[in-house]
């Protein structure tokens, strides 16, 4: 993808980040969030070292990828979980990837062993682009929350890092 390059995220991409996450919410099959946190809150809950976005020549964001701690447990200090979002605009032309491929090397240059995310079942170009990227489903979770009325089941899925033994 010759067009489009991935850098660190910084607070002046905050505007298109949080626009590009509620997009992705509006379109139903995200999150269970239905509106995208302040900045403050986002940056909060985010490792800083793994937050990237992806960028046209222009320099305008199509889409991010960011990582928080799972637990607080220091016996879980390699385990993250992400998100990633593109731009409606921006999909199909392997953004997601970008930015996924991004993201695996910060995490393993850091020594994070493990990245997981849950998925809806739905989202069948998601689960496809992760598998792809080398994460594997660990189960389902059946009906475990209701969204938009009713009950979602969120596809687990890891990606254990190949070089972190």
């Amino acid at each position: 993808m010759v067009d489009v390059t991935v850098r660190p995220m910084s607070d002046a991409d905050a505007d298109r980040v949080l626009a590009i996450y509620q997009a992705g919410l509006d379109a139903g099959n995200a999150s269970f969030e239905v509106t995208a946190p302040t900045w403050a809150a986002f940056d909060a809950a985010r490792l800083t070292a793994h937050r990237f976005v992806a960028v046209d020549s222009l320099g305008a964001v199509l889409g991010w990828v960011a990582v928080s701690p799972t637990s607080t447990r220091e016996v879980y200090a390699g385990v993250v979980e992400h998100s990633v979002y593109v731009d409606p605009a921006a999909q199909g032309r392997g953004v997601a990837r970008l930015l996924l491929d991004a993201l695996v090397t910060s995490t393993e240059a850091a020594g994070i062993w493990t990245i997981q995310s849950g998925v809806f079942p739905e989202n069948a170009a998601s689960l496809a682009l992760h598998q792809r990227a080398g994460f594997r489903v660990v189960g389902v979770r059946e009906r475990v929350g209701r969204h938009h009325g009713r009950w979602r089941d969120v596809v687990l899925l890891e990606r254990r890092s190949s070089v972190i033994t």
